[in-house]
């Protein structure tokens, strides 16, 4: 008896691929750069988020789509920061995909930031697997978390653009070494650029804002 399999994953990811098509689009009409921020939770996404908004919005208005299982405490910091949040509810749904990525576009309204940041959920597996349509992949890696990361979750490491590691002030603290972190980081993505950050004090932050706006300026020149 021949029982039949279907692959209902491709069929899924298909059509978030049709979908992030349109969110890119919706964004090169608008003239806006949306930033996929991906981290474990704990990483230190907000934080960083708060210290890239102080950064940041003397060039550009700035608006950050907060996604979150449940609450809105993220969404509250940010916009103490002077950054237009909305708030996304997934449900229970660990990751964020084209299709909600767009409608929490679209709740901005006519008031459409420039530069946009989805906080993602916070989880290694699920968002890497499922394209925004964002035009930047920054994912952060605490040093808590270990250097091994890149070789236990290598898709995350695989299709970010940007490497954040965070609470590099703990260093001394945990048995972490970035020569390790680049010998496994060689292995997976080599050309991954890294930006050592301590959030607390703000270390590494003005250089990794410094090449946010770099290649904002490089896609949407006009608002630089």
């Amino acid at each position: 008896m021949t029982i039949p399999v279907l692959d209902v994953r491709a069929g899924i990811e298909a059509e978030n691929a049709a979908r992030a098509e349109k969110v890119r689009a919706f964004l090169k009409e608008k003239g806006v750069y949306l930033v996929n921020l991906m981290a474990s939770p704990g990483a230190g996404k907000t934080t960083l988020l708060c210290r890239l908004i102080d950064e940041l919005k003397t060039g550009f208005s700035i608006g950050v789509m907060e996604a979150d299982v449940d609450s809105d405490v993220d969404a509250r910091a940010v916009s103490m920061h002077g950054a237009k949040a909305v708030q996304l509810h997934t449900g229970g749904m660990c990751h964020m995909d084209a299709k909600m990525t767009l409608e929490g576009l679209m709740a901005f309204g006519d008031g459409l930031p420039r530069l946009i940041f989805l906080e993602n959920v916070g989880n290694m597996v699920c968002p890497a697997e499922f394209d925004t349509g964002a035009q930047l992949k920054l994912m952060l890696l605490s040093v808590p978390e270990g250097d091994d990361k890149p070789l236990k979750y290598p898709l995350m490491f695989q299709v970010s653009d940007i490497l954040g590691v965070t609470k590099c002030d703990t260093m001394p603290a945990f048995d972490f070494d970035f020569d390790r972190l680049k010998h496994n980081l060689a292995v997976i993505n080599p050309s991954l650029p890294v930006f050592p950050l301590c959030c607390k004090s703000g270390d590494g932050v003005e250089k990794l804002a410094d090449e946010i706006r770099r290649r904002v300026c490089s896609i949407i020149p006009r608002t630089c």
